[in-house]
C-alpha cells in the first residue's frame, strides 16, 4: 500500500509512516542493504587483520622499525626468494580486496536513504 501523495500523508505525521509509505525503500531492499553493509564490514575487519599480519611478515629493508625487532640481521642470501615474491603478491591482493571493501562500504553509506 503506497500512501505517498494521498490524504493519509497529510493527516498522519511523517515520522509515524512506514518507509514504503514515505516513498522510501521497501523493507526487502532495506534488509538487503543491511546484509550487504554487515558483509562488507566483516570483510573489512578480516582483511585489515590479515593485511596487518602480512605487512609485519615482510623482510625489513633496513633503517626502520624492523631493525629494532631483529629485522636488521643480514644473511648471505641477497635477492628475493620465491616465498618473498609470493608474500608480496598475496599482500597486494589482500590490499586490493581491502580497498574495494572500503569503496563499496562508502558507496552503500552514501546512497542509502535511511534516517
Amino acid at each position: 500500500m503506497a500512501y505517498a501523495g494521498t490524504a493519509l500523508t497529510r493527516l498522519v505525521p511523517h515520522v509515524l509512516l512506514t518507509p514504503a509509505a514515505r516513498g522510501g525503500p521497501a523493507p526487502t531492499r532495506r534488509i538487503r542493504v543491511t546484509v550487504l553493509r554487515i558483509v562488507l564490514q566483516v570483510l573489512l575487519a578480516i582483511t585489515s587483520l590479515i593485511l596487518t599480519l602480512l605487512i609485519l611478515l615482510h623482510k625489513g629493508k633496513g633503517g626502520g622499525l624492523s631493525d629494532m625487532f631483529g629485522g636488521g640481521v643480514t644473511t648471505s642470501l641477497s635477492g628475493s626468494s620465491m616465498a618473498e615474491r609470493n608474500l608480496n603478491r598475496f599482500t597486494v591482493g589482500v590490499a586490493l580486496v581491502w580497498t574495494v571493501a572500503i569503496v563499496l562500504l562508502g558507496l552503500v553509506e552514501r546512497f542509502t536513504n535511511e534516517f
